[in-house]
């Protein structure tokens, strides 16, 4: 009886180890900037292994900055979204990948249509490693075309999460958010530059 009962107890431990590690389990950030914050939230939505999205300012050089600050210029942000990943589910490459074929890297300071530095494109990587991935993604995608490629590369710096209204619009308002995105022509631009998504 008391084999069976040390028996249980073990089991229960290792039980109640292994849902406390699962909760626990070490997940990663990404930073991208690719228009319209809107969009590249609901395209990183999709993504097994995408844990959360956060849209927001990067880049600038203004604390706390508003949308309204923002859209005027001058802060140097441009819309970006913060991806929080489990690297066990889906790579950093994976998102590159997602990232460069639903934004346009041959607009400089535009996307779509929507113009000015606070659109410009960019990958605001958090260590060497997704430095060097972004590198080497950006020297594959640059054989394809024959402009330059205008996204960025820059180190992260702080990220500022935008007004609670922006955050998860195309589910809040999904009316109003795929009439904007097809009236600014994203999708026909991307199937343009990168063909027909499978």
């Amino acid at each position: 009886m008391l084999r069976l009962l040390v028996g249980l107890f073990l089991a229960l431990a290792a039980f109640v180890g292994a849902r406390a590690q699962a909760q626990n389990l070490p997940t990663a950030i990404a930073t991208f900037a690719g228009g319209c914050f809107w969009c590249v939230e609901a395209d990183f939505d999709k993504v097994d292994g995408v844990v959360s999205t956060i849209s927001g300012y990067a880049g600038g050089t203004v604390a706390n900055p508003t949308y309204e600050a923002v859209g005027r210029g001058g802060t140097g942000h441009t819309e970006a979204v913060e991806i929080v990943y489990d690297p066990a589910k889906v790579t950093y490459e994976k998102l590159l990948d997602v990232f460069w074929h639903n934004h346009d890297p041959l607009a400089k300071n535009r996307q779509f249509c929507d113009r000015g530095d606070q659109y410009r494109p960019a990958i605001f990587y958090h260590n060497e490693e997704q430095r060097r991935l972004a590198e080497q993604t950006k020297a594959m995608h640059q054989a394809r075309f024959k402009q330059p490629i205008q996204t960025e590369i820059v180190k992260a710096g702080p990220f500022y999460k935008a007004e609670e209204y922006h955050q998860d619009y195309y589910v809040k308002n999904p009316i109003r958010y795929q009439f904007y995105r097809f009236n600014c022509g994203r999708d026909a631009r991307l199937e343009e530059l990168w063909g027909k998504k499978p």
